[in-house]
């Protein structure tokens, strides 16, 4: 099981090093934008790194949504962030499951998604394996509750779409955590990574406010049980810095009775 952290792109490598990660999650380009990812001078090294990478897609984009100035520019920019992913080896893109406008039909988020997956289809495939990431809030998210979750992969699992499970998010949208990998799996019959994330909210807040795992509302112990269950990679996306993020990777390592691997 590797183990590492959601970190700033301007050196990855040299961020899993000082974290003692054997795995990292970065950004292409500004999360909060629309700009095309640019080609890294460092392709090379991450490449060549037994550092695994994964790419967080930006957070404008919300393929769901019936808004064509959102939805349209939001696949275009799924498929270039996904080209990006592929330039540095990435093991997967990760993008939020969106949301659909109030008073909107969720059905038509659903097959906004469809859409998104036949448009990149037309276009050759996703050249990485694209992990839709359950969310904390909103009564019109595709991927918050289950159940819109398992009408989603009713829509669009015919494209073999990854999963990426975040703790936080599913205790602040009231999915409980004990036995959540086997909720998930008899939807989505897979988990390719997990986002390890205490909470600083209650459960069922919709509050999206990441805690270190030893300091947060969530029992640490269920995080544990959580990935020990999934038997999937691991990210930690706690706060902190450098010391948060290491000691919540040797937490985990511990307690999963892991040695450290990194390099």
């Amino acid at each position: 099981m590797r183990i590492g952290a959601h970190v700033d792109p301007s050196d990855p490598l040299t961020a899993a090093a000082d974290r003692r990660a054997d795995a990292v999650q970065f950004f292409l380009s500004d999360p909060q934008g629309w700009k095309a990812p640019q080609p890294r001078t460092d392709a090379d090294q991450l490449t060549s790194s037994d550092v695994d990478r994964y790419v967080h897609a930006p957070y404008v984009i919300n393929v769901a949504t019936s808004n064509n100035r959102i939805r349209i520019p939001s696949r275009k920019l799924l498929l270039s962030h996904a080209t990006g992913a592929r330039q540095v080896g990435a093991k997967g893109l990760i993008v939020h499951g969106g949301h659909v406008s109030r008073g909107d039909d969720a059905a038509v988020g659903f097959d906004n998604w469809r859409k998104a997956f036949a448009y990149a289809q037309d276009q050759g495939g996703f050249p990485v394996p694209v992990l839709i990431e359950n969310t904390a809030g909103g009564e019109n998210a595709c991927a918050r509750r289950f159940d819109a979750l398992a009408r989603l992969w009713d829509t669009i699992g015919e494209f073999g779409p990854g999963f990426c499970l975040d703790t936080c998010h599913a205790h602040a949208a009231g999915e409980e955590l004990l036995g959540i990998v086997d909720r998930v799996k008899a939807i989505t019959g897979r988990i390719d990574l997990i986002h390890a994330n205490g909470s600083k909210d209650a459960f069922d807040s919709s509050r999206d406010r990441h805690e270190n795992l030893q300091a947060g509302m969530i029992d640490p112990e269920l995080i544990v049980a959580v990935i020990r269950s999934a038997d999937a990679p691991v990210i930690v996306e706690t706060p902190g810095g450098t010391d948060g993020q290491a000691a919540d990777i040797a937490f985990l390592r511990d307690r999963l009775g892991q040695q450290d691997t990194a390099r």
